[in-house]
This record gives C-alpha cells, sequence and structure tokens, in this order.
C-alpha cells in the first residue's frame, strides 16, 4: 500500500572529512617533495627550501594580524597553508607541464609554447588549485567564513603555501644551473632570483589569490544566490587576469617587468593594505556594535565590551589573566574573547541577511552565551582591568562599579521598537542581579540568571531566525 522511501546517503561526518583531507594533504606532500628534489637535486632542493622559507613568517604573521580581530582557527589555516603548498602546487606543475608539452607538439614551437604556458595556462590552472581550498572552507566551514576578512586571511595562507613550493623549485634550479656555470655568488641566477622572488614581490601570489577571497568574504554576506555563485568567479577572474599580467609582463619590452611592477602590483598592493586596514577597523566596529546590546541585557559588562573592541586590550588581558592564574586563566580569557567576537559576528550577519538568513542563529547564538557564562567570572575582572590600563574608560572609573552601556550607533540598531522581543534592544535578558559588591577575598562579577533563562533573539523578517 504504501512505497519504499529510497535511503538518503548520510553526509559524511567531520571526522571522516578531516581523515580523508589529512591523507590527501600528505599524499600530495610526499609526491610535491619528490617531484621538486627530482628536478633540482638533492642539493638544488635544501639550498632551494632553505632561501624559500625565510618569507613565509613574515607573511604568515601579516594575514594573522589582519585576522586576529576574529581569529581563524589555526588547524583550518594551516590546513590552507598545506593545500596550497602540497595539493595545489602539485596539480599546477603537472597540469603545467602537461599543457606546455602539448602545445609544444601541436606548434612545434618549444620557446612560443613556454611563453604561452605561462601567461595562458599557468594563470588558470594556478588560481583555481589555491581557489580549490577557498571553496572547501565556504562549504564545510562556514561557521568561520563570515566574511572579507576571512576570504583574505585563508586565501593568504593558501597562496603563500603554493609560493613556498614555487619558491623552492625556482631557487634550486637556479642553484644548479651556477654549480654547472661556475657562477660567483654575486653574478648568480640564484642571487638575481632570490631578489625578484624573495625581496622584491614575496607578495605576487598572495595578492592574487587575495582576489579570490575577497569574492568568497564578499559571497559569505550575501543574501542573493546569484551573488553567493557570481562573486567568487569574479574575484577568480581578476585573480587570473592579474596573475597573467604579472607572468607577462617580460613581453612588454626590456622595462616592461618593471613597468608593469611600479604601475600595477605595487599600487594594487598598497590599495589591499589599505582595505585590510579598513576591514580590520570594521570589524572592531561591528564587535562594539553588538556586543553593546548583549552588555545593556547584562551579559556582559559595558566594560568588557570596550576591551573586546580593541585589540591591545584583549592582548593585556589575557597577559594579566596569566600572570594571576596561570596558563589556563590566559586560555580561558582567549576563548571568551574569540566567544565574544563569534557572538558579535554571528548576529551582524543575521541582522544584515546573511546566507539563508543564519536559519542556526537561535541554537549557535545560545551555544555562545553558555560558553561565555562558564568563563566570565575569570574574564570579566581581567578585561574590565584592561579597559583601564589601556584608558579606554574614564580615569575614575571603577571596573567593580556598573558602568552606564554606551551609546548605540544606528548602525547597530537593528530593530524597530515594535520588533524587539522581550529583554532590552531586542537581545535575550536574563534576570538581572543586583550590582556587585567589594568582598574582601577575589571579585566575582554578580552572573545573569543563567544559561537556562535564554530566551530566542527576534531578528527582522523572521522566516526561522529567532
Amino acid at each position: 500500500m504504501f512505497r519504499a522511501l529510497r535511503p538518503v546517503p548520510a553526509r559524511p561526518s567531520g571526522t571522516v572529512r578531516t581523515c580523508v583531507l589529512l591523507v590527501l594533504l600528505a599524499a600530495t606532500g610526499i609526491a610535491i617533495l619528490e617531484l621538486v628534489r627530482e628536478q633540482t637535486g638533492t642539493p638544488g632542493f635544501f639550498v632551494g627550501l632553505g632561501l624559500a622559507l625565510l618569507p613565509v613568517a613574515p607573511l604568515m604573521a601579516a594575514f594573522r594580524w589582519l585576522g586576529r580581530a576574529a581569529p581563524t582557527p589555526w588547524s583550518q589555516l594551516l590546513f590552507c597553508f598545506g593545500w596550497g603548498a602540497c595539493t595545489a602546487a602539485l596539480i599546477a606543475i603537472l597540469a603545467n607541464n602537461f599543457a606546455t608539452q602539448w602545445i609544444a607538439a601541436a606548434t612545434a614551437d618549444p620557446s612560443e609554447a613556454d611563453q604561452l604556458g605561462s601567461v595562458a595556462i599557468a594563470p588558470v590552472v594556478e588560481e583555481s588549485a589555491k581557489a580549490a581550498a577557498l571553496l572547501l572552507v565556504f562549504v564545510f566551514r562556514r561557521r568561520h567564513f563570515t566574511g572579507p576578512a576571512d576570504g583574505f586571511v585563508v586565501a593568504g595562507f593558501t597562496a603563500i603555501g603554493f609560493a613556498f613550493t614555487e619558491n623552492i623549485l625556482y631557487l634550486g634550479n637556479a642553484f644548479v644551473q651556477d654549480l654547472a656555470d661556475g657562477t660567483g655568488v654575486l653574478d648568480s641566477v640564484t642571487a638575481a632570483t632570490f631578489f625578484v622572488r624573495i625581496v622584491l614581490s614575496p607578495f605576487a601570489h598572495p595578492l592574487f589569490t587575495v582576489l579570490t577571497g575577497l569574492g568568497f568574504g564578499a559571497a559569505a554576506v550575501s543574501a542573493r544566490r546569484s551573488r553567493r555563485i557570481f562573486l567568487p568567479l569574479l574575484g577568480l577572474a581578476l585573480a587570473m587576469g592579474m596573475h597573467a599580467l604579472w607572468n607577462g609582463s617580460s613581453r612588454f619590452g626590456d622595462h616592461g617587468f618593471y613597468v608593469v611592477y611600479s604601475c600595477v602590483m605595487v599600487p594594487l598592493f598598497g590599495l589591499l593594505v589599505w582595505l585590510a586596514v579598513r576591514i580590520r577597523r570594521g570589524r572592531l566596529r561591528a564587535v562594539a556594535g553588538e556586543l553593546s546590546l548583549y552588555a545593556a541585557a547584562g551579559w556582559l559588562a559595558p566594560a568588557e565590551v570596550h576591551a573586546l573592541a580593541s585589540m591591545p586590550a584583549r592582548s593585556l588581558a589575557r597577559s594579566l589573566a596569566r600572570r594571576s592564574g596561570g596558563r589556563s586563566a590566559g586560555r580561558a580569557v582567549a576563548r571568551y574573547e574569540a566567544d565574544a567576537v563569534a557572538l558579535a559576528l554571528l548576529r551582524n550577519r543575521a541582522r544584515r541577511g546573511g546566507p539563508l538568513r543564519e536559519a542556526d542563529f537561535a541554537g549557535r547564538e545560545r551555544e555562545l552565551l553558555n560558553r561565555l557564562w562558564q568563563r566570565r567570572a575569570t574574564a570579566g575582572p581581567a578585561l574590565a582591568r584592561a579597559a583601564v590600563m589601556e584608558e579606554l574608560l574614564p580615569p575614575c572609573f571603577d571596573p567593580l562599579e556598573p558602568l552606564e552601556p554606551f551609546a548605540q550607533s544606528e548602525a547597530s540598531e537593528p530593530f524597530a521598537p515594535s520588533e524587539r522581543a522581550p529583554g532590552p534592544a531586542g537581545v535575550p535578558g536574563p534576570r538581572r542581579e543586583e550590582p556587585p559588591v567589594r568582598r574582601s577575598g577575589p571579585w566575582t562579577p554578580a552572573m545573569p540568571a543563567g544559561p537556562s533563562s535564554i530566551r530566542p533573539c527576534a531578528l527582522p523578517g523572521g522566516d526561522g531566525v529567532r
């Protein structure tokens, strides 16, 4: 009477996906190392490896600085670096060699095949291979892909890994050529390659791939499905175009490289640095605006909001906690800061109407509030003291006394009065207690009623987002 339903295959768990990716990275890593060693020889490989390592740490630190406003898990960043250094590099080498050989066989002109491959084939293959890492993070780690800043950082780490492997190959081959020619150090191809790739343009690959990352980041905050497809493709196309222009600069005459470098690459690099600083400041303003609503409802002290919106204050709070409570206290403050920022950005995306209007907003908000509740007794006093020491509050302010919530800007006001759920500013409102009082022992802040009193937070438009 009833027709049996076809079984629906279960989606692989996070553990299964992680194991598959680790096996893939390990296999491609072994393959790419052996392939590069065969092309450069063992001495050239180790020389190239040592020289290629030099720009990695500074570039990582620069991209990490941008992402610290809302920290991306290190495991995710290391995956992106590994994908760029192993999987993307292996795909690029194999595909580029195949395409160059095919063009050479079709045109019977190896030199023309090399030039065409570097300008037309390599940019498409390499940027697509690097973009695959961003796509995986965008699809399977959407919770950590919250906007342009995350796209910026993820793309940067992927490109750093790719450039690292590519530099080993170029520098190793140059060293082998110098050994064969008996060239001096100053006149060597190795020195010239090092100057161009490590000193002059270490940011080239990150600059290209960041354009793809910005496309994915813009898609992460877009409510329209068409934009979530179009924007990453637009960013990828721009990355390919810039890469092709860079590779083809030598064909514009004797000074073509320097013209492209000074008139295109340097200005674009400066523009992206300015954009990175602007994105970081905007993210900190969003943290301050959204957390002020939770402070008004009693989930945070207003002094904590001031500290959480300041990177120096966050660092100082962790240092104070470690000094008084050891490493465990420092880790608790760090996790409290990360959860508070995640809560602010979650609410900011939901209020602005992000993908699917953050259908899991209520559950995710409850989870983050619960984690904040568990660590507030340790993190609250450290953040309040850091806010005072960083002069984010009036000098006469006593962190043990309640502070009036600071003014909320129009940009952070997500509700019309008629749309607000119970509680100040539409935020889940725990039962407010009496202000904290001084005690002879360590200060414990007055806590709200607890996670059991959380009520879903109403956001405009409804549709399951509460």
